[in-house]
């Protein structure tokens, strides 16, 4: 197992403007919310960026953003994980290895929310879906891409958390679960990559951030007092980038939890 690497405080992280210069970076969920921004940020430390996501519209609107801003030309996905078969997950891997050859970072982003209700009146179906969309699809996405980030000199792969995914809350259901199945995922994962180099497998939590999902759970919130999604993108750049190689198997925490 790789040694622990002291994270730095990375509200004070600066990433320098090429540290992203020449990787191909797989974002899901990139059409809006931390994953657009997210997308955006690495299109502006110079990666090619390739844009996953339910929505055309959006994932075009992304597209437009980066080559606006000079970004390197994105690649757009349109992938449905409640649809999605093992052909379109193998297009997906064909298509990148052809342009590509490799992969240097996957964010793996997307998630729905499902219903905010007890267990004892969660609707089964709802159930199966976001625990398919949050964690299954998740496991099958990286399961198909580690042959490519196996191919990069120095790849990353991130997942993402929640707070409810470490500390159960009523009513968060299936959404919660699936986020414990997530720090589950990146620990067996991590442990396993433990002896690369070349790999390493993080968690980040970005915390109560002002996205539609979080508006759709506390809808009752003061959206203005949370952080915009472009505002937590440290750690995604310090985890994405080569500053943070050394740093392995860690569930790491974008802001402060709030109380």
């Amino acid at each position: 197992m790789k040694d622990e690497m002291k994270l730095p405080d990375l509200k004070e992280y600066k990433p320098r403007k090429d540290l992203l210069t020449g990787r191909v970076i797989l974002v899901t969920g990139a059409g809006d919310g931390i994953g657009r921004a997210a997308a955006l940020g690495y299109a502006a430390h110079g990666a090619t960026v390739l844009l996953l996501g339910r929505t055309q519209k959006k994932l075009e609107q992304v597209y437009d953003d980066i080559l606006a801003a000079g970004g390197a030309r994105p690649s757009i996905v349109q992938m449905d994980f409640t649809q999605a078969q093992g052909e379109h997950y193998q297009a997906l891997i064909d298509g990148i290895s052809e342009e590509h050859g490799r992969l240097d970072g996957l964010l793996n982003n997307a998630a729905i929310l499902g219903d905010m209700t007890p267990i004892e009146h969660y609707d089964i179906a709802t159930w199966q879906r976001v625990i398919h969309v949050n964690l299954t699809s998740v496991f099958i996405l990286t399961r198909c891409m580690l042959p490519l980030l196996k191919a990069s000199e120095d790849a990353s792969v991130i997942m993402t958390s929640s707070g409810v995914g470490r500390q159960g809350r009523a009513y968060w259901g299936a959404y919660a679960i699936s986020k414990f199945g997530i720090e589950g995922l990146t620990q067996v994962l991590a442990d396993e990559t433990g002896d690369r180099d070349d790999l390493r497998v993080n968690c980040l939590n970005p915390g109560a951030t002002r996205t539609q999902l979080r508006y759709r759970a506390m809808p009752g919130e003061d959206q203005d007092t949370l952080p915009r999604p472009e505002d937590i993108l440290a750690p995604y750049l310090f985890l994405m980038g080569p500053d943070s190689r050394g740093v392995h198997g860690r569930s790491i925490d974008c802001q402060p939890k709030r109380r």
